[in-house]
């Protein structure tokens, strides 16, 4: 069984993203399925062509958008180096916040303010 959705793909698309979404629902290249599509346009099936991408143009839904693109994963050392930045940043708002509540002016405002 497929597991994707048929969706509109404007994000990869050039006009609507029909043939980008159908390619991504059949696990072909994009470039693959649009020389498909312009063929079958120049042997014949113009009117069909035609008819059947806007009817998918209009029929489709969007394709959500997600963070987590199960079309390019992050590699293992990829995500390390993502975390490491986002502890790395982390760490630095901790010890602004740890150098502000040890320095003179913070126990200069908590006195103000029990006043």
């Amino acid at each position: 069984m497929i597991k994707n959705k048929l969706y509109l793909d404007r994000e990869n698309g050039k006009f609507k993203g029909v043939c980008a979404g159908l390619a991504t629902y059949l696990g072909v290249p994009v470039r693959l399925m649009r020389v498909i599509v312009v063929l079958s346009m120049f042997f014949g099936l113009f009117v069909f062509t035609l008819v059947a991408y806007f009817a998918l143009a209009y029929l489709l839904d969007d394709k959500p958008y997600s963070d987590n693109d199960t079309e390019n994963p992050l590699s293992a050392q990829e995500l390390l180096l993502q975390v490491r930045s986002d502890l790395g940043q982390e760490e630095k708002q901790v010890r602004e916040m740890e150098r502000y509540v040890t320095s003179d002016a913070f126990s200069v405002r908590s006195r103000f303010r029990q006043l």
